[in-house]
């Protein structure tokens, strides 16, 4: 059993993280498909999401791999290695 507006929605989710340049297209569709109560539910959810994932990064959670190396200069400066779990978050290299 599909969810309806399945295709759109995931559409929206993969634009999000990306090619937010399709991402006003996409919207136009959802909202042609599913209303525009689902436009803004589905912006609501993207971002909440976002916004924990943030929220979890900086806590302390184990960093991903692929974060390590491309985020190195940063934690640095911001003395983010320097935390107690850093080590243990895989952060403190």
């Amino acid at each position: 059993m599909a969810v309806p507006g399945d295709v759109v929605l995931r559409d929206y989710a993969d634009a999000f993280y990306e090619a937010p340049q399709n991402l006003a297209g996409i919207r136009d569709r959802m909202e042609q498909e599913l209303g525009a109560a689902a436009v803004v539910e589905a912006a609501a959810l993207v971002g909440i999401y976002d916004a924990v994932v943030r929220v979890a990064d900086s806590t302390g959670i184990p960093i991903e791999e692929y974060k390590v190396e491309p985020t190195k200069d940063m934690r640095q400066s911001l003395g983010i290695n320097d935390f107690h779990s850093a080590g243990e978050s895989g952060g403190a290299s």
